[in-house]
C-alpha cells in the first residue's frame, strides 16, 4: 500500500545556528535518488511547539515529503537515526500515512 512519508527537519541547531544549505541538499539528494522525487516545504518555515514540563519549546522546521509504494520500516528507522546525527538532534520526526489517490 502506498504511503506519504513526512520528515520534519529543524532550521537551527540547539545553539541557534542555522544549518548550512548543503545539509538539506544532502538529504534532498538522498531521498530523490532513493524514491524518484520529493516535495520540500522550505519557503515559509513551519513552527513546531511542544511542552516539556512547565515550558513550551519552539522550533522552526522545514517539511519534506516522499511518496513510497511500500513502507520499509527498517530503512526509515535507520535513516531517521542518520538524520538525528546529521542535525545533532535527540529526535527527528519521521511519520507516515497511507496514501489513497482520489
Amino acid at each position: 500500500m502506498p504511503h506519504l512519508v513526512q520528515i520534519l527537519l529543524p532550521i537551527y541547531d540547539n545553539h541557534g545556528s542555522k544549518f548550512a544549505p548543503e545539509v538539506y541538499g544532502q538529504v534532498r539528494s538522498q531521498l530523490t535518488e532513493s524514491f524518484g522525487g520529493l516535495t520540500a516545504y522550505t519557503r515559509a518555515p513551519a513552527e513546531g511547539l511542544w511542552g516539556t514540563g512547565d515550558q513550551v519549546k519552539r522550533d522552526d522546521i522545514v517539511v519534506l515529503e516522499v511518496m513510497v509504494p511500500a513502507l520499509d520500516r527498517r530503512w526509515w528507522h535507520e535513516y531517521r537515526k542518520k538524520l538525528e546525527q546529521l542535525f545533532r538532534q535527540d529526535q527527528i520526526v519521521v511519520r507516515a500515512q497511507v496514501y489513497e489517490a482520489i
